[in-house]
């Protein structure tokens, strides 16, 4: 997998190719493409029930494909398949995601939800963590360092020390966000990131994954029903409608396709505000 995009000469990170997945005979997803490029922000949406979080499974290696293939460039740059992995197994080439609905430690405080997810980048051996050496130490006070960042970007840093169970519902929105950045990732996958916020704290997030994308050099692709959020920070929108790409393109090309319209939007859709 080689390549780049015409229009921006960026790198091509991910090639998902005709992939299909039939649960019990039922064709939840059918000949779904994507190519995603490094440093884009894209976004697939559609009606409830479309197959866009089935997308992501298969992406994120919960569910395998039945038919096409996925590859990824990982963090070594070497072309890796991504059919067959684990979550685990992607994540540590640079694949991470968030869930529709949050599944955060909840009764882990904030610090230590972001802490787990930093331990594949530790440098220690089980005898540093037994005798508390000088490595371990300076590789704790690396990990604290991280974690602080991470929540002071999100503007969590007064919450360190809160079980995560007792976050208000969009701080723990935050929160696994900033969970899913601390295993450095090169594609990031958003299912759903502003669910249940209201539209302060979604403003507030559409700035701050604009932010991170900027900071930590993603690629990020997001599922979401607010408009509004989608227009405003999406180079490009693929459109989903019962398992199949029903369109894709600018955004600006798809608040005014027809098809899209119908399937999605709904007549009352105002394409300047973004609104249904």
């Amino acid at each position: 997998m080689t390549g780049t995009s015409a229009d921006s000469g960026r790198e091509l990170l991910l090639r998902a190719k005709d992939i299909s997945i039939i649960f019990g005979g039922l064709r939840a997803v059918s000949d779904f493409s994507l190519e995603l490029y490094q440093g884009e922000l894209v976004g697939l949406i559609g009606p409830n029930g479309a197959g866009k979080t089935t997308v992501f499974n298969m992406l994120s290696g919960i569910y395998r494909p039945t038919s096409g293939s996925i590859t990824f460039v990982g963090r070594d740059g070497n072309i890796q398949a991504v059919n067959g992995k684990s979550p685990a197994q992607l994540n540590k080439i640079g694949i991470a995601r968030t869930f529709q609905n949050i599944r955060l430690f909840g009764k882990l405080t904030a610090a230590e939800n972001i802490k787990i997810a930093l331990h594949h980048s530790r440098q220690v051996s089980p005898v540093d963590v037994l005798f508390r050496t000088g490595k371990f130490r300076a590789d704790e006070k690396i990990m604290q360092e991280k974690t602080e960042l991470l929540l002071s970007i999100f503007h969590l840093e007064s919450k360190v020390n809160e079980l995560a169970c007792n976050l208000a519902y969009g701080d723990q929105r935050k929160l696994e966000i900033c969970r899913a950045l601390a295993s450095s990732p090169k594609l990031l996958l958003l299912d759903e990131p502003a669910a249940g916020m209201n539209g302060q704290e979604t403003q507030e997030l559409m700035e701050l994954i604009s932010f991170i994308r900027e900071k930590f050099n993603l690629t990020v692709l997001l599922i979401e029903h607010d408009m509004k959020l989608v227009m405003g920070i999406c180079e490009r929108l693929m459109v989903l409608n019962y398992g199949r790409v029903i369109a894709s393109g600018l955004p600006s090309e798809i608040q005014s396709n027809e098809e899209v319209i119908k399937a999605y939007l709904g007549s009352g859709y105002e394409a300047v505000g973004g609104k249904k």
